[in-house]
């Protein structure tokens, strides 16, 4: 059993100790309380009179047909990402080619020839000689037939069309589902110039 002098130093340790910490609870300002009921009574009030039924003003007003395309000129499919995806590896960013190893886009009379011929050549490749721009190229493009559907190869095609200086009008899908059938019975890629004649022919 402690001594009552044991139990007198004990009683002083304890009265030495800081109280434990609590968290002190303040009430929300009234000036505060009544900004917000106010804030959520005029939210209340504002969706319950707002006009739904009318057209934004604000914001992107285009229609789900706008955003669907029609269909005509690459339905929709973004012609930059299947650049990038398919072709930039050869023709590059800049549309450039590689001199000597595979041709340009930018300025190529065969970009901005004839549209069934440009997208028979994407839809069944090309081998041997073809010459850009009066440079002559061997190289070899690999078929995008069944890669591609008609609407990506309207898409990539309206976008080269367009870039490095290219004024050509957009490529359509019905452009390419025609060339797609003429060239069905093609099990082979075209030989370049022999094959494909004049970019305007």
């Amino acid at each position: 059993m402690d001594s009552p002098s044991e139990k007198r130093r004990a009683a002083a340790a304890r009265s030495r100790e800081n109280a434990d910490p609590h968290e002190n609870r303040a009430p929300m300002p009234k000036v505060v309380l009544v900004l917000v009921l106010a804030l959520v009574a005029w939210g209340c009030w504002y969706i319950a009179t707002a006009p739904i039924n009318s057209p934004s003003e604000l914001g992107d007003r285009r229609t789900e047909a706008d955003l669907q395309g029609s269909g005509k000129a690459g339905g929709g499919v973004d012609g930059a990402a299947v650049f990038q995806a398919r072709c930039v590896a050869c023709h590059q960013a800049t549309g450039q080619g590689l001199p000597g190893v595979f041709p340009p886009l930018a300025g190529s009379e065969w970009v901005n020839g004839k549209d069934a011929k440009v997208a028979a050549i994407v839809l069944r490749g090309i081998t041997g000689k073809l010459t850009v721009k009066g440079t002559a190229y061997n190289g070899a493009m690999p078929a995008f037939a069944d890669q591609l559907s008609d609407a990506e190869i309207a898409a990539v095609l309206t976008h080269a069309r367009s870039q490095w200086g290219n004024t050509s009008p957009a490529m359509t899908e019905d452009v390419v589902k025609a060339a797609r059938a003429q060239t069905a019975a093609m099990t082979a890629p075209f030989d370049g110039d022999t094959a494909l004649g004049a970019p305007g022919g």
